[in-house]
């Protein structure tokens, strides 16, 4: 099963590389803010979101619906719900209330397979493995606003892997592909062999102690670094509930200094690095994971001073 994993992990990477002029603004929220709009997205809001699209999709108590159940279902997978994401691979494989899509339902299943689905696993073997590309609205949205992109497209080679292994990864972490590409670009700008003079190393520029942490052993192997980081990020949504600034913050001076400080450290280097995922990433708030970890007893303080 896990080489049969690997093989459908081959093939979604090449989908991924070959959608043209798939672009991603760096000025740009990775979520359609008008999506974020209709509903909570948070600890609770993907298990909301979830049994949303469950009573629309089977029209308990509302009436059915199966296309705003996909819409509903496609917004928790995107943060990683692999509940969602195995959900949706039923309705491509079954065709209920859609077309019947074998190759999406193989992209649904695959990503639900990622995290352990063991459902979603059995599944991938009745639908195949050829998965489609990323639908739409598994996609960061590229507006045209101010900014830079980062067009796949146009990347050299090694980036581009770097940008498919974000895309392939995130929605296993729930985190937001933009503010991962905004992290990577802040700290390294995408160089995986980068390492600070506090001897941070890699893509994201994990410390020792962090990649011991989040049981990263090789911090100069792209998919690993990303994975450290991923659960870095992940862990401090967590702790500060959401909260990007706090996470941010936390992310380049570290928790217990956000902590000794009451809130963002008065460092030029924090301050400045804030900024620049800011212009990349405009979200204040981010779904997080509830389960991962307790928050800090001193949120309300710290939110307080990080407004």
């Amino acid at each position: 099963m896990a080489k049969d994993i690997d093989r459908w992990l081959g093939t979604v990477s090449a989908w991924r590389l070959a959608v043209a002029g798939l672009a991603f603004s760096l000025a740009a929220t990775g979520m359609n803010a008008r999506a974020a709009d209709r509903g909570p997205v948070g600890s609770t809001g993907l298990a909301e979101l979830r049994q949303q699209a469950e009573a629309l999709e089977h029209g308990e108590g509302v009436a059915k619906n199966p296309h705003q159940a996909v819409d509903l279902y496609c917004q928790a997978a995107r943060w990683g719900d692999a509940e969602a994401q195995y959900r949706l691979g039923w309705i491509y494989a079954n065709g209920r209330g859609v077309a019947r899509d074998d190759r999406l339902a193989s992209y649904f299943f695959g990503l639900a397979a990622r995290q352990g689905h063991k459902y979603a696993m059995r599944m991938l073997d009745q639908v195949g493995y050829e998965a489609a590309s990323p639908p739409k609205c598994m996609r960061p949205d590229s507006p045209d606003v101010e900014g830079e992109e980062l067009a796949l497209d146009r990347l050299p080679p090694a980036q581009r892997g770097i940008a498919d292994l974000v895309m392939r990864l995130a929605p296993e972490y729930g985190v937001d592909p933009l503010l991962v590409f905004a992290v990577i670009r802040a700290e390294s700008n995408f160089d995986p062999r980068a390492v600070s003079a506090r001897n941070a190393q890699g893509l994201m520029q994990l410390l020792p102690e962090t990649s011991v942490r989040f049981r990263v052993r090789k911090p100069f192997d792209p998919e690993q670094n990303i994975r450290g980081g991923l659960a870095y990020l992940r862990w401090l949504l967590a702790y500060y509930r959401g909260d990007v600034i706090l996470t941010v913050a936390a992310y380049n001076a570290g928790e217990g200094t956000v902590s000794r400080f009451g809130g963002v450290p008065p460092f030029p280097e924090t301050i400045s690095y804030i900024k620049r995922i800011q212009r990349v990433f405009h979200r204040a708030h981010h779904p997080y994971d509830s389960s991962v970890v307790e928050p800090t007893p001193d949120l309300s303080r710290l939110r307080a001073r990080a407004m």
